[in-house]
Order: C-alpha cells, then structure tokens, then sequence
C-alpha cells in the first residue's frame, strides 16, 4: 500500500498538475500546438537525450544483454499488437496511432524516476533504465515519424523528415563524446542543461494542452485495448522475456519494471505534430498514465519475486 500512495503522490500527482496546467492554458491563450511540438522535437528532446547518455556510466556488457532483451520484447509486442489492430480493424491511420500508443513507452521522465524509487538509486538499474530511454528515444524518431506519415508521404519525403530531427543525432554524438572522453564546453553545455531541464515540463504542457483542445468524444473501446496492451500485455510479455533469456537478479527485476511504464508522450506529440488522430493519442497517454498508478504498482509487486 505504502508503494501504491508513493507512486500516487510522486509521478500521478505532479504529472497531473502539469497536465492540468497545460489544459488551462490552451483554454486561456488558446496556444498553438505546432510551436509546442516542434519545441519538442527539434529543442528539448534532443537535449535531454544528450545529457542522459552523456553523464551516464554504461558497460558494454550491459549495453548488449539489455539490448538483446528489447529486441526480443520488441518483435513480439510489435505481432500482439500487429494482432489486436487486424482484430479491431483499424484504418491506415488510427493503426499507426495504435501502433505508437502500445510501442513508445515513457522510458524517461516516468521510467527514470520510477526505477530510482523502486532500486533506491542504484546505479545499475539507472544504467539499464537509460539504455531504454535511449531506444524509446530514437525509434520514435524513426519509425514512429514513418508509420504516421507512411500512408500520406513518398518514402523519401518521409525519409527527409526523418533526417531532420536532431534527436536522432543527438544519440551517436553522445557516445561518440564519451567513448573518446571530449568534454562539451561549458557555454554549449550550460544551455544543454537548461533545455533537458525544461523537457519534462514542456511536453506534459503539451500534452495537457492537446486534452484541452479537444472535443472529448472519447473513444472507451479504442482507449481501453490501447491501455491494456500497454500496461497489462507488456510487463507480462516481460516477465515471459527475461524467463527465456535466463535473465535473473535485479536485471531482469529492471527489465521487467521498465516495460510497465505507461504511453510516451511521443505518441502525442507525433499525433499533433503529423496530425493522426491526436484526439485519441492525447486520451490514450492520459488514461494510461491514470491507469499505471494500479498496474505499475502490481508489476512492482510481482517484480520482487524475480530471484
């Protein structure tokens, strides 16, 4: 119970005032969601991505089992999904922002924090956490800006824009800085910090004001299997995951735990950005990030049982 009132008062609360925030002031000023989502894209995610993986310690060892570990959770979250949209049968559109609501989880500002309260700020459950972040970080600015556009661009018009956001250079830079040990100058470094700073604020503004904007027809069945897939179907095809790779300890308590997290704001802000379905995208993030107080909570539970 004592985990369930921390995660309440910790991440729901303080995601929820932001949001709340958010929702006012679209309803205030009336502001402009592409400024939004470009700030976003182009500014403070690229910074946060950079300093994450700048400062952090990573062996290669982890970096390859963690590695394996999504790849395989991956491939097989990506058929279930695959499964559950011929089911409903979506069309084009609604299918890539289904896809992006199960697939692109909030590694960072919900995963982060959640792995340091449950691991008590240890180093190598941050170190896996990261490694995730990462992932999530790039294949939405990958694959993620293809499967919105996929059915509306040429794939080379698609392919220009992939290549236009920074995030995606952002992560070999960081390594490439760190691996030959090159200190970033403090002037670039210092503005590096204030944007990573102002990501977590910026996007949950975003996806509050998106909610503010909306018509609120909402949309209980999309939502709901959405919402499943992400929070129930994917901590358990974790679980199945880290069984049969022989991951055991805290690793595989790790992996686990970061499958759990509710749906990234990148499937909002891609929503707004490319305008598919963000009506939809906005409710699912929203509701998921609800629904995660009792789902994260469980999977915690259940993650301690993992020897």
């Amino acid at each position: 119970m004592s985990y369930f009132f921390y995660i309440l008062l910790n991440n729901i609360v303080p995601l929820s005032i932001m949001i709340t925030v958010g929702i006012v002031l679209r309803r205030s000023f009336h502001l402009d969601m592409k400024t939004l989502s470009k700030l976003n894209f182009y500014l403070f995610s690229p910074c946060i991505v950079f300093k994450l993986l700048y400062e952090t310690t990573l062996s290669y060892s982890v970096i390859g089992q963690v590695l394996l570990f999504f790849a395989c959770f991956y491939a097989v979250l990506i058929l279930l999904t695959e499964l559950m949209i011929r089911i409903r049968k979506y069309r084009e559109g609604m299918r890539s922002a289904v896809r992006n609501s199960v697939l692109f989880y909030n590694s960072a500002n919900y995963g982060v924090p959640l792995n340091q309260l449950v691991f008590v700020g240890d180093a190598f459950t941050l170190s896996i956490q990261i490694i995730i972040m990462m992932m999530q970080n790039l294949i939405p600015n990958t694959y993620g800006v293809y499967s919105v556009n996929a059915h509306r661009m040429t794939f080379r018009q698609t392919m220009k824009t992939i290549l236009s956001l920074p995030s995606i250079y952002a992560i070999p830079l960081a390594f490439l800085m760190k691996g030959f040990d090159l200190p970033v100058p403090p002037p670039i470094y210092t503005p590096i910090n204030y944007a990573a700073s102002g990501f977590i604020a910026i996007a949950l503004v975003t996806l509050g004001a998106q909610l503010g904007g909306m018509k609120w027809q909402i949309r209980f069945g999309d939502v709901a299997w959405a919402n499943f897939m992400r929070l129930c179907a994917a901590p358990l095809l974790g679980f199945a995951v880290v069984w049969a790779m022989g991951i055991h300890g805290i690793m595989a308590q790790a992996l686990v735990l970061s499958c759990a997290v509710p749906t990234s704001l990148s499937s909002v802000l891609l929503a707004v950005e490319f305008d598919n379905e963000p009506e939809f995208a906005s409710q699912a993030a929203f509701s998921s990030t609800l629904f995660s107080i009792f789902t994260v909570t469980m999977t915690i539970y259940l993650v301690k049982f993992i020897s």
